[in-house]
C-alpha cells in the first residue's frame, strides 16, 4: 500500500508538473496544424495569380508545408520538454551528407524551380540550347524534355539550361525573314528587286508594317546579291521562308534573270598559249 500511493503521489506531481505543458502542447500543434494548411492553402492561390507552372506549384506548396509542419513539431517538442538541440544537429549532419553526395541532381533541381519561375521557355517553344534545336516537350523538375525536328527526343538537365546560353526562336510574336539572292552580273538589279517585291506584296503572311526591305548586299565573285527583310508572324516564319525560295527562283526563270553558279574567267597571254 505505501508503495501504491507513493506511486500515485509521483504520478499526481508528474501530472501537475507535465500535464499542462502536454495540453499547451497538444493546443499548439492542433492550432499550428490548422494555420499551415490555411497559410498553404492560400500560399498557392498566390501562385495561381502568379500564374507560376503547376508542376512549381505542387513542389512549393508540399515543400513549404513539410518544412512548417517539421518545425511546428521541433517547437511542441521542446515546449514538453524534450531536448532537440541533438537532433537537429543530427539532422543538419545529414542533410548536408546527402547534398554532397547529389550536389549535381541539387543543381539540376535549382535549375528547375528557375526555370519554372522565370519561364525563359515554356512547352510548345522551339529552343535551341546544349548543341540541339527542337520544341519543349516538357519541363520537369530535374529535366528538359526536346523533340528535334525530325522528331527525336533530347533530355537535357536544367542545371545546363538554366546556366548555359539559350535561344527561344519564336518567343516574340513577330520575326524577320532574312533571305539571300544571287543574280549575274548582266542582268538588271532593279527588275530582279522588283520581281522580288511583287512576290512579297503577293504575299498576305508577309506583314505591312515593318516594311519589307531589299538591298543590294554584295558584289561576290560570281554574282551580285540581292539581300531581302520581310516581318512575318513567328509561325509564319518557315512556311514563308520556304515560299519565297521557290517562288523567287520560278519568278526569275520566267523574267529571264540569271541565278549564277561559281564560275572564274582564265585569262591566258599569248605566250601561255603557244607553251
Amino acid at each position: 500500500m505505501d508503495n501504491l500511493e507513493q506511486y500515485s503521489d509521483e504520478a499526481v506531481k508528474l501530472g501537475m508538473q507535465y500535464g499542462p505543458k502536454i495540453i499547451l502542447a497538444l493546443v499548439t500543434l492542433i492550432v499550428g496544424w490548422v494555420i499551415i494548411k490555411t497559410f498553404v492553402r492560400f500560399f498557392k492561390k498566390a501562385m495561381v495569380r502568379s500564374n507560376v507552372e503547376e508542376t512549381l506549384q505542387r513542389f512549393l506548396a508540399n515543400f513549404l508545408g513539410i518544412l512548417l509542419k517539421a518545425l511546428l513539431i521541433i517547437s511542441v517538442a521542446t515546449m514538453v520538454g524534450i531536448a532537440t538541440t541533438s537532433f537537429i544537429a543530427v539532422l543538419g549532419a545529414a542533410g548536408l551528407a546527402v547534398g554532397l553526395a547529389l550536389q549535381g541532381s541539387l543543381g539540376n533541381f535549382a535549375g528547375g524551380v528557375l526555370i519554372l519561375f522565370f519561364k525563359p521557355y515554356k512547352i510548345g517553344d522551339v529552343i535551341e540550347a546544349q548543341g540541339f534545336l527542337g520544341r519543349v516537350k516538357e519541363i520537369q523538375i530535374f529535366n528538359t524534355i526536346l523533340l528535334t525536328l525530325d522528331n527525336q527526343k533530347v533530355i537535357i538537365p536544367n542545371g545546363l539550361m538554366s546556366n548555359g546560353p539559350l535561344k527561344n526562336l519564336f518567343a516574340e510574336p513577330t520575326r524577320r525573314v532574312d533571305l539571300t539572292y544571287g543574280i549575274s552580273y548582266g542582268d538588271d538589279v532593279l527588275h530582279a528587286k522588283e520581281v522580288i517585291r511583287k512576290i512579297i506584296e503577293g504575299d498576305e503572311r508577309i506583314l505591312k508594317e515593318p516594311a519589307s526591305e531589299l538591298y543590294l548586299s554584295e558584289h561576290a565573285e560570281s554574282s551580285i546579291n540581292i539581300l531581302v527583310r520581310a516581318w512575318v508572324k513567328s509561325e509564319d516564319y518557315w512556311p514563308v521562308h520556304f515560299h519565297m525560295q521557290e517562288q523567287v527562283k520560278l519568278a526569275f526563270d520566267r523574267e529571264n534573270i540569271t541565278i549564277p553558279f561559281p564560275q572564274r574567267d582564265v585569262h591566258m597571254s599569248q605566250a601561255q598559249a603557244q607553251a
